[in-house]
């Protein structure tokens, strides 16, 4: 078979996920650090896994309105009122993953450009890639810091999409209110969609985050997910909610790829939504705090707002941030290099969603890594 004949040419631009290749590393590895996987270390509430239980019991097997079950959308819209955007259209989806491809599919034409920041979670590259779209990233360094201007300066007529990530993956760094104000001036001026990944929005630590829905309701599309919420990630389950005109075209893909969000977990998240999970915020605020107490003094970093991670730059006498992350592993510690997150190779990933002891282990490992 001529497979380089067969094979769609998009296949050549969207590459495998680099955090994967740590994930299968340290399933060959002998009691790995694992500070590499942003996977919570808590499981599903049992309230919420047995009301999947019991919709599977019931028979609620079958394919679901596309667009979800409507006592969902009910649900969702009432707690979007804080926003002002009860009024919003809202879509099930498979994971934010599955929202983000959606929105992407339905506004991005070949050539097409989508904005963000840089760092900026790996998938927003290659899902570009994947609907042909190009994808412009603006460097946020040193601090992260959403800036305006140099947003604004990398939009071109060409630009559909302007995506921002709140709390920030790989940084943590939660959006000002000022910045999501300046992000949503930007998608009205400009005529932009103002994709707003909040898939850690119930993880943010020092009080709750801006939302652009309350700045550009027209202009925006809220993409959240209830994995990392709720710790069942692998039930992929999310939301899209936003204008009707850009919420239904999505809607329109769904039927052709998705077809629908899973049943069951949609059935179980009307007992999450009635969940109190409160505890894993003050949980992880605590790890975040832990975390930067044993970084600090050894690594430059911006202290994160919410997420899972923090992203050190790499010390001296490191080429780069992934030759530190090699010898890192070779201590068996596992964390990510920056570029899998960058067009830069300076900073690593740590993920805390780990236990106490395995944070404390990896990070004394690090240190002593920086005093090379």
């Amino acid at each position: 078979m001529d497979w380089k004949r067969i094979l769609a040419g998009r296949t050549a631009t969207v590459e495998f996920s680099g955090i994967r290749r740590f994930f299968e590393l340290a399933s060959r590895m002998d009691d790995p650090c694992d500070l590499s996987i942003g996977l919570p270390d808590y499981d599903a509430p049992e309230p919420v896994k047995r009301a999947a239980i019991e919709a599977i019991e019931a028979g609620r097997n079958r394919y679901t309105p596309t667009a979800g079950l409507p006592e969902l959308h009910d649900r969702i819209k009432a707690r979007l009122a804080n926003h002002g955007a009860e009024d919003s259209a809202v879509l099930i989806t498979s994971g934010v993953s599955g929202g983000l491809l959606l929105a992407l599919f339905a506004t991005i034409d070949p050539g097409d450009e989508i904005v963000f920041t840089d760092p900026y979670f790996v998938s927003y590259l290659q899902l570009s890639r994947i609907v042909g779209g190009k994808a412009v990233p603006v460097p946020s360094y040193p601090d992260f810091a959403f800036d305006a201007a140099a947003v604004e300066a990398a939009i071109t007529p060409r630009t559909k999409i302007l995506m921002i990530n709140s709390p920030g993956n790989p940084t943590g760094r939660v959006m000002t209110e000022s910045e999501v104000r300046d992000a949503a001036e930007l998608a009205r001026k400009h005529n932009l969609v103002l994709v707003a990944d909040e898939i850690y929005d119930a993880l943010c630590y020092d009080g709750p985050g801006p939302s652009p829905m309350q700045y550009a309701p027209d202009h925006t599309v809220l993409v959240r997910g209830f994995g990392k919420t709720y710790g069942l990630t692998g039930w992929r389950i999310g939301y899209a909610a936003g204008p009707a005109p850009i919420i239904n075209e999505m809607t329109k893909f769904q039927q052709f790829t998705f077809v629908c969000a899973p049943s069951m977990a949609q059935y179980a998240m009307l007992t999450a939504l009635e969940t109190d999970v409160s505890n894993h915020r003050s949980d992880y605020a605590r790890k975040r705090d832990l975390v930067c107490e044993c970084l600090e003094g050894r690594f430059e970093f911006q202290r994160p707002g919410g997420g899972f991670y923090v992203f050190p730059k790499a010390p001296p006498g490191f080429s780069s941030a992934t030759a530190f992350c090699e010898a890192a592993a070779e201590k068996n510690v596992l964390v990510i290099p920056g570029n899998i997150f960058s067009q830069r190779d300076t900073h690593f990933r740590v993920s805390y969603a780990t236990t106490d002891d395995m944070i404390r282990r990896g990070c004394d490992v690090l240190c002593s890594l920086s005093k090379r």
